[in-house]
């Protein structure tokens, strides 16, 4: 770098117009992240996957020339000299030019940056146990977030995975129509109050355009030997066994009776749609 534009730097640092470029340019670079990283998928829907990719460019493309932008204009302004110096003096001087501010300067850069500091410098946290059972676990889909339409009649039964077999009993609810069908699904485990030691639930996440909207669906487990407590809850398991249909809690419900659990690591992307 010349040494007429070094000497610049360093008052342009603290004038503080660098904070706009920054921040636009640190909310390219978190998108981007998302994108490098795999996080998008615990974040947003893969149809928003385009979207948020060329954002992240556009916004740190943006930045860097914002940032170029602001240091030349105020280069500028300093070759001004005595001139800018002088209308600076006359402008704190006279009351009439004064006013006040609740809020510091760049408030709005500063908070915009530090968020997005946060965000590269943190990882997201997939949603488990805990949120599925604040946000209401079911074994229906209501029809305002996931119509009947989309799940397909023609997949085998032990084909199927979790949130198909929730979207089959929503269209035809009836347990006792699927018993002794094979079942392999995977999901993690749930531990809601109120059952028995024989029972757990195995439960994912659908999400229909980003983790603010994600809602669980899940079915119940019965093991015949040991007790549910010998799975952890959150931990991630692929199941395999037959539908039969018990009564919990005082309403017939399908149930996956277990014949394997095998421990999974969690998915790539635990989410489904």
């Amino acid at each position: 770098m010349k040494n007429s534009q070094r000497k610049f730097i360093k008052p342009f640092l603290k004038s503080g117009e660098w904070l706009e470029g920054l921040s636009i340019s640190a909310w390219g670079a978190l998108l981007l992240k998302y994108w490098l990283t795999s996080e998008l998928y615990i974040l947003i829907h893969p149809n928003y996957f385009a979207l948020s990719i060329a954002g992240g460019f556009v916004l740190l493309g943006l930045g860097i020339w914002k940032l170029w932008q602001s240091f030349r204009q105020y280069k500028n302004r300093l070759k001004a000299g005595q001139l800018s110096n002088q209308l600076l003096d006359q402008s704190s001087t006279n009351p009439k030019n004064q006013h006040i501010t609740l809020f510091p300067a760049n408030l709005s850069n500063i908070l915009l940056l530090t968020t997005a500091l946060i965000g590269l410098t943190t990882t997201p946290q997939v949603f488990a146990s805990e949120t599925a059972l604040q946000r209401g676990l079911t074994e229906s889909l209501p029809v305002t977030r996931l119509q009947t339409q989309n799940f397909r009649t023609a997949t085998k039964p032990g084909d199927r995975s979790l949130v198909e077999w929730v979207r089959t009993v929503n269209a035809y609810p009836e347990p006792d129509a699927y018993t002794n069908q094979p079942v392999k699904v995977t999901g993690f485990v749930l531990h809601p109050p109120g059952l028995t030691d024989q029972y757990f639930w195995i439960a994912r996440f659908i999400l229909t355009c980003c983790a603010a909207d994600a809602y669980p669906i899940g079915l119940p487990v019965k093991i015949e030997t040991g007790n549910s407590t010998q799975y952890a809850r959150d931990t991630w398991i692929e199941l395999t066994g037959n539908m039969i249909t018990q009564e919990l809690n005082g309403k017939r419900q399908l149930t996956i009776l277990a014949k394997e659990i095998k421990p999974i690591p969690k998915p790539k992307n635990p989410y489904e749609y």
